[in-house]
């Protein structure tokens, strides 16, 4: 247990959900044997944000889109509640434009930025560039990649000769 202390310092989580995540990507070539980790960590995590980031990050590298959109959303979603965002748009992008050097700012519009890539990749085009159009109103130094995602889902094919 002292090796996991020292290793990820900064990820402020207990020491056991650090001990099955880095189990997870040491059995990461093992599918089920990696993703029994996750879900235990997952289970002992509560509303740690770091661990669900961590957990989206997973199931997109491992091409589990729809568990990793679903986890993207639970990172928004935890913020949103704990930051009591509004629903309106127009209100909440002040308050993200303002506070977005933050820390639970940035996790919210990088899980935000992320669902919106995801939601691409899943074919759902209208409400990937709704979020990525979203994120780049608040994004002036394209931080989060949406600027990128939206070029890409917007861009006209090439018309061939």
């Amino acid at each position: 247990m002292q090796v996991y202390q020292k290793t990820f310092s900064w990820f402020d989580v207990p020491e056991e959900v650090k001990r099955l995540l880095i189990l997870a990507a040491e059995n990461w070539e093992n599918t089920a044997e990696s993703e029994r980790y996750i879900n235990q960590a997952l289970a002992k995590t509560g509303d740690n944000t770091d661990v669900f980031v961590a957990v989206y990050r997973y199931f997109y590298y491992k091409n589990n889109l729809s568990l990793a959109l679903r986890t993207a959303e639970k990172v928004v979603e935890i913020i949103k509640e704990s930051e009591k965002f509004p629903d309106d748009w127009e209100q909440l992008k002040q308050i993200l434009a303002t506070r977005k050097e933050e820390r639970p700012i940035r996790l919210y519009l990088n899980a935000y930025a992320a669902s919106g890539m995801i939601l691409a990749k899943l074919g759902e085009i209208e409400q990937a560039k709704e979020i990525t159009t979203r994120v780049k109103e608040v994004d002036d130094k394209n931080e989060f990649g949406a600027a990128l995602i939206l070029d890409i889902i917007t861009r006209p094919p090439d018309e061939e000769d």
